[in-house]
């Protein structure tokens, strides 16, 4: 079976950046698995992905656009340490849910002075070409409740 629209798609995979320094690898866990044409996985890797059959290894070169997206400057910003209330400490590198107009969103600490923390919307990899090596490990229908919910359910089913 190929992978197409509403396969569930279980593959292994190592994740580089330019410098071929490796950022993230399923090689000491199980294999990812997704709903393939639901954007369960970064726009130019389910594209890759399309057409490929169980034991087939390949590389991809996914750019930002297709990605996780170019940087945004206005995503950084520095906002007063009182927005931080009942944080003792904080340190570059944590993460925080910050309140938007449109919803919450992730944000991490880039930088504390003794009256602001500079925080950053981007994600980690934006404006990171990236170089997924990837072997695929199986291909299956995808249950009607699968496309119906947009994810893969696990073999006892799904908790929610």
């Amino acid at each position: 079976m190929e992978i197409a629209e509403n396969t569930v798609v279980s593959f292994d995979y190592t994740l580089q950046n330019d410098a071929g320094e490796t950022l993230d690898s399923s090689a000491d866990r199980a294999p990812l698995d997704y709903l393939h044409g639901h954007g369960n996985i970064v726009p130019g890797l389910e594209k890759a992905m399309a057409g490929k059959a169980v034991g087939d290894s390949f590389t991809a070169k996914i750019p930002p656009e297709e990605g996780y997206g170019e940087r945004h400057d206005a995503l950084e910003q520095a906002v007063p340490r009182s927005a931080f209330e009942g944080i003792d400490k904080i340190e570059p590198g944590m993460m925080f849910q910050a309140e938007t107009p449109n919803g919450p969103a992730p944000v991490t600490v880039t930088a504390v002075a003794e009256d602001t923390v500079t925080v950053d919307g981007n994600h980690a990899l934006a404006g990171e070409t990236l170089h997924f090596d990837v072997t695929v490990r199986e291909v299956r229908a995808a249950s009607a409740e699968e496309i119906e919910h947009g994810h893969v359910h696990g073999p006892d089913g799904h908790a929610h």
